[in-house]
């Protein structure tokens, strides 16, 4: 199989209506397309030629053994996501994902709960470090506290 090429926006079109329907012939993916209302509102000839070429892409696949051909995509959904992620990142934020999340987290989009799921989700990337007592080395006090030779009990010099 060729290297997956990237899809184009009419083609991303398509490609979502495949996996929400799942495998599918060409007249399924124009009737939904026309549905939508933000769709192109293409006609079917286009929707075909769009495919025959996503095909040629290696963006689609096409079960010629039954009529009408049956269509689905060549590969999920996650993984085309995947693809235009690595894309977007490399040409537009030079590889850095810290720069792409601050610019996606700054459009001020994101909801509460999409904002506590990125939290969660750092935290659980977060590696967990523990010390081998429960205060760490410094005690209870932090550095120069109660117990130190440096100060007194409130971490005041002694006079």
């Amino acid at each position: 199989m060729p290297p997956l090429r990237r899809p184009t926006d009419a083609e991303l079109e398509i490609l979502r209506t495949l996996w929400e329907l799942g495998p599918a012939s060409v007249r399924q993916v124009h009737e939904r397309l026309a549905r939508d209302p933000n769709g192109r509102g293409s006609g079917q000839t286009t929707v075909l030629k769009h495919m025959q070429i996503m095909l040629e892409k290696g963006l689609l696949v096409r079960d010629e053994s039954v009529r009408p051909q049956i269509f689905q995509p060549a590969v999920s959904e996650g993984q085309t996501q995947n693809q235009l992620l690595k894309h977007l990142l490399d040409k537009a934020f030079r590889g850095s994902a810290a720069s792409l999340v601050m610019q996606a987290l700054s459009s001020e989009r994101a909801s509460p709960e999409e904002r506590s799921a990125i939290r969660s989700l750092l935290d659980r990337m977060e590696p967990v470090v523990e010390s081998d007592d429960e205060h760490g080395a410094d005690g209870p006090d932090g550095p120069g506290g109660a117990n130190s030779a440096d100060g007194d009990a409130h971490g005041e010099p002694d006079s």
